[in-house]
């Protein structure tokens, strides 16, 4: 069991949140505005990296995943791990569904020409009318491959052909977390690096694309009005929770894997790099290929204007065509520009058009791949690299849900295999929502409600309980004791004061932008071959509200429980005797390499811990034990 295992974990989603969820297709729409990588960087220096070592270092130095490490630090306190499994369940239902429109895809892209290349012929011998009042990629996605209802009012029953693939995909997903990190753990040494050679290569074709200069210098050029706006800063601080996977509780989780002298602080500086470095070569790759498709859109464009003028004032024509030069004097001095039904091709505008979530890779980049020569190779590989990285990702979310039940132990003496199946079955039976006629507008009011808000709070009752409550010198010590150097100002200022007062002002920012905010929509409308910005009806509001409560109410109700003792809590968890230096319950069955660690473990414990017994019995709680078993 290597030192690396809970960061080798960790960086397929770190990966995958930059290109592929509804949040992560938010962080290329957001570049658009060209200030968002400031405030992103912000954010990740100031509350990402701390909280991240915060979690890694909190699961490492306690052994136990998000419900036991919690309920250690004070039992009024074990809510926070039922919210955090609450989240990453529910965050969790929805992801897979991404999951599966890649598969859908990745199976049709096994044909020449690409299915969504062109529009198909209806009975009468002409392209179907909502494809030509669309294109042919989005009719693909929004007709093919979703069958897409008007509204979310109208869910138009199951949609078989989805309803398979996502079978597939919670198959899958079970199969590489029946057994934790045994049977993931070698996994993700493919989900990791596949996808570093296919943007590699996708890196190579980009910026030898006609236009990629365009688009690289598109997201780089600064727009620092942005600055001001709120919302940006917000969407950053978002984006950073989601891209390091924080408030899940599966970075506890991972952390209890690690060797209690694991050195969590260069994991934690070598993830971020890593993390960081990742999605700023992720959008590279992007932008580079949006930009040869925007330069692609121009050029038919400008063409077609051409066109109309050549054929309306042919003397303007020199060697049988129009100059760019003459083209645009026309559009700026001709009044006669503005009877021809000339578009006034710019390419700015082309550029700055935007997607809305997951229309940016099943739209905009499928689109620009059928531009591709080979266009079949291309897509191949892109939703090879896509799976690769949902997976990955995939798999971190539900480690922390699985590592909960299990140590809540509801059925005594249940295999982590059937923890893991009951999970699994559960969520596919739920997430037969998201494949009907209106699952995509289920997934975005999952990915709106379910987790935005929640996420902020969890991350701020995290901060407040380890640096007030456990406390920001025990702490300190823990990490002095597991890596040999104690925190430095960096640490404790951003631990103690920056980060909490940042996220305090992000939730009460998050609140009051929801509270004058009117939630809508975008519904597609065929007729037209677009999607409209409707409002959301008054019912999918009251059940988003739910979703953002039921993510938070374990906290308070946990607490009132527990501070008035109306009922007992206290579960089994930790029932019998575990090696302190081993892992969590969740885990010993899978953990066969810990013996190595028994006796520096033991010289290095304090005395009191070595002598014999370790009591955790706040409220009767905890009660663990080490013993040499040798």
């Amino acid at each position: 069991m290597t030192s690396l295992i809970c960061p080798s974990a960790s960086v397929p989603e770190d990966e995958t949140r930059a290109l592929l969820g509804p949040k992560d297709a938010d962080l290329i729409r957001d570049l658009h505005r060209r200030a968002f990588l400031i405030p992103f960087f912000v954010m990740l220096l100031l509350e990402g990296i701390p909280l991240f070592l915060v979690e890694l270092a909190l699961g490492q130095k306690l052994r136990q995943g998000s419900l036991g490490a919690w309920n250690i630090i004070h039992p009024w306190l074990g809510g926070l791990g039922i919210a955090s499994t609450l989240v990453a369940f529910l965050v969790g239902l929805y992801y897979n569904v991404i999951i599966t429109w890649c598969f859908y895809y990745l199976f049709n892209s096994f044909q020449s020409p690409l299915p969504w290349s062109t529009c198909p012929i209806d009975s009468n011998g002409t392209a179907v009318k909502e494809c030509t009042a669309a294109t042919e990629t989005a009719y693909f996605w929004y007709r093919t491959a979703l069958d897409i209802s008007p509204s979310v009012d109208q869910p138009e029953g199951i949609k078989w052909w989805m309803a398979l693939c996502l079978l597939l995909s919670w198959i899958i997903v079970y199969f590489i977390t029946m057994r934790g990190i045994q049977s993931s753990g070698k996994v993700v040494y493919f989900t990791a690096l596949f996808p570093y050679a296919v943007l590699t290569i996708f890196f190579i074709r980009g910026i030898t694309l006609k236009g990629a200069g365009a688009g690289l210098a598109h997201m780089l050029q600064p727009q620092m009005h942005k600055l001001l706006d709120p919302t940006v800063w917000l969407d950053a601080a978002t984006q950073v929770f989601y891209s390091f996977n924080i408030g899940f509780g599966s970075l506890i989780a991972f952390g209890s894997y690690n060797p209690p002298r694991n050195n969590c602080v260069k994991d934690t500086l070598i993830l971020s790099v890593c993390n960081a470095a990742t999605a700023i070569y992720a959008s590279i790759v992007i932008f580079a290929i949006l930009g040869f498709k925007a330069v692609r859109s121009y050029d038919l464009c400008v063409n077609h204007d051409k066109d109309l003028i050549g054929q309306r004032f042919p003397g303007l024509l020199a060697n049988g065509s129009l100059t760019d030069e003459a083209y645009s004097n026309f559009l700026q001095f001709r009044e006669e520009s503005k009877d021809l039904g000339l578009r006034g091709c710019n390419l700015e505008e082309i550029m700055n058009e935007s997607v809305e979530g997951t229309g940016l890779v099943f739209i905009v980049f499928t689109q620009a791949i059928v531009e591709l020569p080979a266009a079949p190779f291309w897509a191949i590989l892109f939703f090879l690299m896509l799976l690769a990285l949902g997976v990955g990702s995939q798999i971190g979310t539900l480690e922390g849900v699985i590592s909960t039940v299990f140590d809540i132990q509801i059925v005594r003496g249940a295999r982590k295999e059937v923890v893991s199946a009951a999970v699994c079955i559960i969520s596919y039976l739920i997430g037969l929502l998201f494949v009907t006629g209106s699952g995509e507008y289920w997934v975005k009011i999952f990915d709106s409600f379910a987790g935005t808000t929640g996420l902020i709070f969890i991350a701020l009752l995290e901060s407040i309980a380890v640096m007030y409550i456990y406390g920001h010198r025990k702490f300190s010590q823990d990490i002095l004791q597991m890596t040999g150097h104690m925190p430095g100002p960096y640490w404790q200022i951003t631990w103690r004061f920056v980060g909490p007062v940042l996220i305090s002002v992000l939730l009460v920012a998050s609140i009051i932008y929801r509270s004058f905010d009117k939630p809508a929509y975008y519904a597609w409308n065929a007729e037209e071959g677009k999607s409209l910005l409707t409002p959301y009806p008054q019912w999918v509001l009251i059940v988003g509200g739910l979703l953002a409560t039921l993510s938070v109410l374990p906290i308070p109700v946990v607490f009132l429980l527990r501070r008035f003792q109306f009922l007992r809590l206290d579960t089994d968890i930790n029932k019998g005797v575990i090696r302190r230096n081993e892992t969590t319950i969740s885990t010993k069955q899978m953990m066969t390499d810990v013996d190595e660690y028994i006796d520096t473990a033991i010289e290095e414990e304090d005395e009191e811990e070595a002598v014999g017994r370790l009591e955790m019995t706040a409220n009767r709680t905890f009660s663990i034990s080490h013993r040499d078993e040798r």
